[in-house]
C-alpha cells in the first residue's frame, strides 16, 4: 500500500518538473480516463484553446488537447467535449452579485485539477449548466485519475465543486435577509440571501472524484458544496466518490435534488446544517467497501452555535439506502445521526451494514430529541438492519431522554431485520418490496410515487451507465494479485487458484476463475486469510479433484447480487458442453464452533476431520464466522474425492453463527446438497435441486436455523434420496449436544425415483431432536414416504413432546407417513396431533409449481428468534414473492 502511494506520487512529481521545464505533461501510466481514444499512443491534437484558456501540458493516455481557465469567468463560457478542462487554483464563475456569468459544460466533458488548490466555485447570481447524460456523464475529476493513478484509497487530489446561492440561511439577520453574508467553507465567497426559488443553473449527469483538499487548515471542501443554494436549481444524477470530506453538504438554502449516489466518502456522505429545507429521492450511500475511512452517511444539524436558529432545518428525504462498512477509528462508519436541533422528515429509509459498523440510528441533542415527541422529527416505512441499531439519546447525568430503538419501532411502518440486500438492490423477497410510504399522494407531490423501501425497487438500477466505483468493469486486464494466468477455456481471462492461499484474495469480475485441485483459503488456525469474490465471479472445476475449502480461522466473503449471483460449477458448464453431477469437487466450510464429535470437556482442542481430506473442523465458538455466503450457486458438483466419500454441494463442519449464509443454491450435486456437521450456522433462502442423494443433512449436534428452504428433486426422475436426512452422531445416539435446528418454511417436491435409496420427504433418526415448522412435503404417486422418524432415541423425543412439527401439510398419495413413535402411537397419529397440521390428496392440492397455495396457518416464528422472518404463508414460497427469481437455476419442469 506505502509502496504503491510512493509510486503515485513520484509520477505525479515527475510530471509536475516536466511541466515547469516547459515539456508536456506526459506520464506513462496506462489508459485514462477521458472518455476518449485511451490508447495512450495518439499524440494530442494541435489545435488552440479557446481565448478565455491558454495551452495546458498534454496527458499521456489522454487524446484530447488540455486548455486551462484560472481566475474569474466573468462572460458565458461553454467547455466542450471534445477537450480536457484543467483548472488553475480557485475558479470562479462571476463576482459575488456582480459580472455575472453562465457557465456550460457539454455531456461527456471532463475537468480536473492538478493540485488541492484547484476548485470551481459558481458564485451568487451566476450559473453552471452542467448537464451530462446517462450516456455521456460530466466528469470532474483529478490529473491522478486522468493519468490512471488513482484507485479505491485514492481521496483529497484536488478541490471540489461549490455552488453559492442567494436563498436564506439561519446564519443570516431573518429580518434583513436581501443583505445576508455568510462566508463560505475553503474562503470560496460568500452566500446567503431571501430568495427561496433562486437558481444556481443545473447538476445533472454529473462526477465529482477524488476531491476534498484541506484548502485551509482544518478546512477540507466537501464533493459538491450547496451553500444557501434555492430550488430553482436542478440536481438530479449526481455522484461524490471517494471525496476526503462530506459527499455533500447543504448550508441553508432550499435545493432539492433526485438520484444521488455518494460512495467511498470518508467523513459524512450526506451533511446539512443552517436552515436547509430542501427535499431529496433516490440517494444511494455506500462507504469504502474496502472499509478504509468513513463517518455518517447522514450527519443532520441546524445550527452548531445556536441549536434553535430560524429556519429550523427540515428536509424531507424519501428512499434512500445507506451502506456502511466496517472502519474503526475516532469517527467510525455510522449510519444516521440526528442533532444540534434539527428536524427532518427520512421516509423508506434502508440503513445496513457489516457487523463491525457503528451504530445506524442516533439522536444527540436535547433540541432534536424535543422534535422526536412534537411531530418536527418522522422517521417511517424504513428498515434499520444492523448489528447496533440504535444508540440512545442520554442527557449530561447520563440519564436516557430517548430510547431509540423504542421510538423507531413506534413509528409507522418501520422494521429492525433483515433487509435482504443483494448489494444494494433489495431481493425479490426483500421486505423493502411493497411497504414503502406513497409519500408524493400523502405528503407532497415533488416526489416520484413509489410503493418500495430504499432507493431501489429491485428491477431497475438506476445508477447504471454513468456512475464510477459501483459496476466492475466488463473484463479485467490482468489477473489479481494471488491467482496466475492460465490459457482460457472460456474465452475470457481464466486466472488459476491453487495450493494454500495465505493472504487475503479478491476474485474480481471480469475474470474466470480455475480451481487447480484441492484449494485452501488460509492454514487451519495458524494463518488467516480472506478469499473475497465479487459479484458476477464465475468458479470452475475441471476435475472432481479440484475443490475449494475455508479453514478454520479464516473467511469467505462471496457476496453475489440476484442480478449477478457468484456461481460455482463445473469446466463442461461454463465451455457450454453437457453437465452432470460430480465434474468437480464443490465448496467446503470448517469452522470453529462445537461438534459432539469434540472431547466436551476440551472443546478448544478439538479437531475432527472432515470428508474428502479438507482438512480439521471444531472448536469451542459457537459464534465463530467463515465470512459471507450471499446469492452463490454450486453446480454439478460431489465427485467421490475418496472412495465412497463424495463432497457435499456446500458442507458446513463446526461453521458458526457467525457466518452469514443466505440465498444458497446447490444443484445436481452427486451426495448432498448441503450437510452440516455440528455447529450453529444459520442459513435463509435455500435452494436445492437435483441432488442424488439428501438435500439437506445434518449430524454431530448442528443447532442451527434454517428459513425459507426449496428442495426439488429432479423432475426426470432422476436419483434422489431424502429432503432431510437428519442425525445426532452416528456412533453415539445420545452425544451432546444434540442435534437439535429450527426450521421453518421448507417445502420438499419428491419425484419417482426408485432405486437402493428411493425419493422420500423427511427422515429424522440417530438420536437427532429437532423444530420443525410450517413445512409442505409433496410430490408424485410413486414417491417414497414423506415423513419418517427412525431410531428409539428420536421416537422417544417425539413421543416426549421435545421433537415437534406443527403447522404443516404433506401431500404424498403413495404413502404419506411411515412407522410409529411408540407402542401405541403411529407417525401419522403423531403428526396430525401437532398443532395445525394436516393431510392434503396430491401435490396439486397443496403447490402450484413452487408456490404455495395450500391455506394452512403457520406459526409465528418470529415468537421463536428474531432470525425468523414473519410469513402469512407455510411453504418455502409463495405467490407474488418469488425470492428465486433471476438467480436460481434447474427449478423449470
Amino acid at each position: 500500500m506505502a509502496l504503491r502511494k510512493l509510486l503515485k506520487l513520484s509520477a505525479i512529481a515527475s510530471a509536475l518538473v516536466l511541466a515547469g521545464c516547459g515539456g508536456d505533461l506526459v506520464v506513462n501510466a496506462g489508459n485514462g480516463n477521458d472518455g476518449g481514444d485511451n490508447g495512450g499512443g495518439t499524440p494530442p491534437p494541435t489545435s488552440s484553446c479557446p481565448a478565455f484558456a491558454t495551452e495546458g501540458s498534454s496527458l499521456a493516455g489522454v487524446s484530447k488537447a488540455v486548455c486551462e481557465i484560472t481566475g474569474t469567468i466573468t462572460a458565458d463560457t461553454r467547455l466542450t467535449a471534445d477537450i480536457a478542462w484543467s483548472l488553475n487554483g480557485k475558479v470562479t464563475v462571476g463576482n459575488d452579485n456582480a459580472n455575472s456569468a453562465t457557465l456550460t459544460i457539454e455531456p461527456g466533458t471532463t475537468l480536473f485539477g492538478k493540485s488541492g488548490a484547484d476548485y470551481l466555485v459558481v458564485a451568487r447570481g451566476s450559473k453552471i449548466q452542467a448537464v451530462g447524460t446517462a450516456s455521456a456523464p460530466i466528469v470532474m475529476t483529478s490529473v491522478n485519475d486522468m493519468l490512471g493513478l488513482s484507485d479505491d484509497e485514492s481521496a483529497a487530489e484536488w478541490g471540489g465543486l461549490v455552488l453559492l446561492g442567494k436563498a436564506p440561511t439561519n446564519k443570516c439577520n431573518q429580518a434583513d435577509l436581501a443583505n445576508c453574508q455568510v462566508e463560505a467553507e475553503g474562503e470560496a465567497g460568500p452566500y446567503g440571501g431571501a430568495d427561496e426559488d433562486d437558481s444556481s443553473g443545473a447538476l445533472k449527469y454529473v462526477q465529482v472524484r477524488y476531491a476534498g483538499f484541506e484548502v485551509i487548515p482544518d478546512n477540507e471542501l466537501n464533493g459538491i458544496t450547496f451553500a444557501g443554494v434555492g430550488r430553482g436549481t436542478t440536481v438530479e444524477y449526481i455522484q461524490v466518490h471517494n471525496n476526503l470530506d462530506d459527499g455533500v453538504e447543504f448550508f441553508g438554502g432550499t435545493v432539492d435534488a433526485k438520484y444521488v449516489v455518494l460512495t467511498g466518502n470518508r467523513d459524512d456522505s450526506l451533511d446539512w446544517a443552517d436552515g436547509w429545507t430542501g427535499r431529496m429521492q433516490h440517494v444511494l450511500v455506500r462507504h469504502n467497501p474496502n472499509n478504509t475511512k468513513a463517518n455518517r452517511g447522514i450527519e443532520g444539524d441546524n445550527q452548531s452555535s445556536d441549536f434553535t436558529a430560524l429556519p429550523v432545518s427540515k428536509p424531507r428525504i424519501a428512499n434512500m439506502t445507506i451502506i456502511g462498512n466496517t472502519f474503526d477509528g475516532e469517527d467510525d462508519s455510522e449510519g444516521v445521526l440526528l442533532r444540534a436541533g434539527t428536524a427532518a422528515e427520512l421516509y423508506n429509509f434502508v440503513i445496513t451494514g457489516p457487523a463491525g459498523m457503528g451504530e445506524c440510528f442516533e439522536i444527540n441533542s436535547d433540541e432534536s430529541v424535543t422534535n422526536t415527541g412534537n411531530g418536527e422529527i418522522i422517521f417511517r416505512n424504513s428498515i434499520i438492519d444492523c448489528a447496533e441499531p440504535f444508540k440512545n439519546s442520554v442527557d449530561g447525568n447520563n440519564n436516557v431522554t430517548l430510547d431509540a430503538q423504542a421510538w423507531f419501532r413506534a413509528q409507522p411502518g418501520n422494521i429492525v431485520g433483515d433487509a435482504l440486500l443483494g448489494g444494494y438492490i433489495p431481493a425479490p423477497n426483500s421486505p423493502a418490496l411493497g411497504n414503502g410510504y406513497n409519500v408524493a399522494n400523502n405528503v407532497d407531490p415533488w416526489f416520484d410515487n413509489v410503493d418500495y423501501i430504499g432507493a431501489f425497487d429491485g428491477t431497475t438500477d438506476w445508477t447504471e451507465g454513468w456512475t464510477v466505483g459501483i459496476h466492475p468493469e466488463d473484463d479485467l486486464a490482468a489477473c489479481p494479485a494471488g491467482t496466475t494466468e492460465v490459457n482460457s477455456l472460456t474465452g475470457r481471462l481464466n486466472c488459476q487458484l491453487t495450493g494454500d492461499i495465505t493472504s487475503n484474495v479478491t476474485l474480481a469480475s471480469g475474470a474466470d476463475y480455475v480451481l487447480s485441485g484441492r484449494v485452501r483459503v488460509g492454514v487451519d488456525n495458524t494463518t488467516a486469510a480472506t478469499l473475497t469474490v465479487q459479484p458476477g465471479v464465475r468458479i470452475f472445476g475441471k476435475s472432481g479433484a479440484d475443490f475449494l475449502v475455508v479453514t478454520r480461522g479464516s473467511k469467505i466473503e462471496a457476496n453475489g447480487t440476484a442480478a449477478n449471483p457468484i456461481v460455482m460449477t463445473s469446466v463442461q458448464d461454463v465451455i457450454g458442453s453437457p453437465t452432470a453431477a460430480g465434474q468437480w469437487g464443490g465448496l467446503v466450510l470448517l469452522g470453529k464452533a462445537p461438534s459432539n464429535k469434540c472431547n466436551q470437556a476440551d472443546l478448544a482442542s478439538c479437531q475432527v476431520a472432515a470428508e474428502g481430506d479438507a482438512g480439521n473442523y471444531g472448536g469451542n465458538n459457537p459464534a465463530d464466522s467463515s465470512g459471507t455466503l450471499n446469492y452463490v450457486v454450486v453446480k454439478h458438483a460431489g465427485f467421490e474425492v475418496l472412495p465412497d466419500n463424495e463432497l457435499n454441494g456446500i458442507t458446513f463442519a463446526g461453521v458458526g453463527s457467525g457466518t452469514q449464509c443466505s440465498n444458497i443454491q446447490v444443484h445436481q450435486n452427486v451426495d448432498d446438497g448441503i450437510e452440516m456437521f455440528g455447529g450453529s450456522v444459520n442459513c435463509k433462502n435455500v435452494v436445492l435441486t437435483a441432488n442424488g442423494d439428501d438435500s439437506v443433512d445434518w449430524a454431530d449436534g448442528w443447532n442451527g436455523k434454517l428459513q425459507f428452504v426449496l428442495v426439488k428433486h429432479a423432475a426426470d426422475g432422476a436419483k434422489a434420496n431424502r429432503g432431510i436426512e437428519a442425525d445426532n452422531q452416528s456412533g453415539n445416539f445420545t452425544a451432546t449436544p444434540v442435534s437439535n435446528p429450527t426450521i421453518a418454511n421448507m417445502t420438499i417436491i419428491g419425484n419417482t425415483f426408485d432405486g437402493d435409496d428411493d425419493s422420500e420427504g423427511v427422515l429424522l433418526r440417530a438420536g437427532t431432536n429437532a423444530q420443525l415448522a410450517n413445512f409442505v412435503i409433496t410430490g408424485p404417486t410413486g414417491m417414497g414416504e414423506c415423513l419418517e422418524i427412525e431410531s428409539d432415541e428420536s421416537r422417544a423425543l417425539a413421543a416426549s413432546g421435545s421433537l415437534t412439527m406443527t403447522n404443516s401439510v404433506i401431500a404424498c398419495p403413495t404413502e404419506a407417513v411411515k412407522g410409529t413413535v411408540s407402542a401405541t402411537t403411529t407417525t401419522e397419529q403423531w403428526f396430525l396431533g401437532q398443532t395445525g397440521n394436516s393431510l392434503a390428496g396430491d401435490q396439486a392440492a397443496v403447490l402450484d409449481g413452487i408456490f404455495t397455495i395450500d391455506a394452512t396457518a403457520p406459526k409465528d416464528m418470529t415468537a421463536v428468534d428474531s432470525f425468523f422472518d414473519a410469513v402469512d404463508f407455510v411453504g418455502a414460497v409463495k405467490p407474488g414473492n418469488d425470492w428465486t427469481a433471476g438467480w436460481a437455476v434447474g427449478l423449470e419442469d
